[in-house]
């Protein structure tokens, strides 16, 4: 393969969820930029309208479409309808998902089953909707967003830490359930991004002073720098890569 070809994405299909905003959208108009068409999910139709005009304006096709990743019985619906745009799916980007911030004590029921609703079942589901897809393909690369999170620690995150560690274990056991299909599967751990979602807990003091004391870069990621990465585990450079977790934490898991 030429190098002008190593991450080139021309004639795939990409289906990213939690597509409609943040993290979601920028990875969904950076595979456009790298030559895919793109299917986004999200919750709210007027936020997928703005992303879709945004993703166009690359020049690939885009498709739209609401859905909630916790309504498990609507996903291969949802899937099949990409199939009769597309033909085809062969990319899964898993980055729907939620973070309650709260002490271990004060946890509440409902809070713990929203965040490990969308984070874990609703990545789990996605996964295996597509994935049928990509077994009768016989082939198919699949991306789950995890976090640092799932390796470390984290103060008022016992949900969140909890279902990005279970992404880490899924991402794996998928990696050697579907290796035989020619699909690989993989995930990437950032460490905090600056979004709309941050930008509340980082004006705590003493959480910002925490964070900062840990992101050995000495700041926080941004979405683009997870453009490499994703590009990377979507392209045919990683076709000998499964069943791994790209951390891109500036240095936040090594000590």
């Amino acid at each position: 393969m030429g190098k002008d070809k190593l991450f080139d994405l021309s004639g795939k299909v990409a289906l990213v969820t939690g597509g409609g905003s943040g993290i979601g959208l920028h990875l969904a108009k950076s595979m456009a930029e790298y030559g895919a068409d793109v299917a986004i999910w999200g919750r709210t139709m007027e936020k997928l309208n703005a992303a879709k005009s945004e993703i166009e304006a690359t020049g690939r096709h885009v498709m739209a479409q609401s859905v909630d990743v916790t309504d498990t019985a609507s996903l291969d619906q949802k899937v099949e309808e990409i199939i009769r745009q597309f033909g085809h799916i062969d990319i899964l980007v898993n980055s729907a998902g939620v973070n309650i911030p709260q002490w271990a004590e004060d946890v509440t029921e409902a809070a713990w089953d929203s965040v490990m609703d969308t984070n874990l079942k609703g990545t789990f589901f996605c996964c295996q909707a597509v994935g049928k897809v990509m077994i009768r393909q016989k082939r198919g690369k699949i991306i789950n967003i995890s976090s640092q999170a799932g390796s470390v620690g984290l103060i008022k995150r016992a949900a969140y830490c909890s279902s990005k560690g279970a992404v880490n274990q899924l991402t794996r056991v998928l990696a050697v359930e579907w290796a035989k299909h020619n699909i690989t599967v993989n995930a990437i751990a950032p460490t905090f991004i600056e979004t709309p979602m941050t930008r509340p807990m980082l004006e705590d003091k003493e959480f910002s002073d925490y964070v900062f004391g840990n992101i050995l870069m000495d700041r926080l990621a941004k979405p683009e720098d997870l453009t490499g990465g994703m590009i990377y585990l979507a392209s045919g450079a990683s076709d000998m890569v499964t069943g791994h977790i790209l951390h891109i934490d500036g240095g936040w898991t090594v000590h």
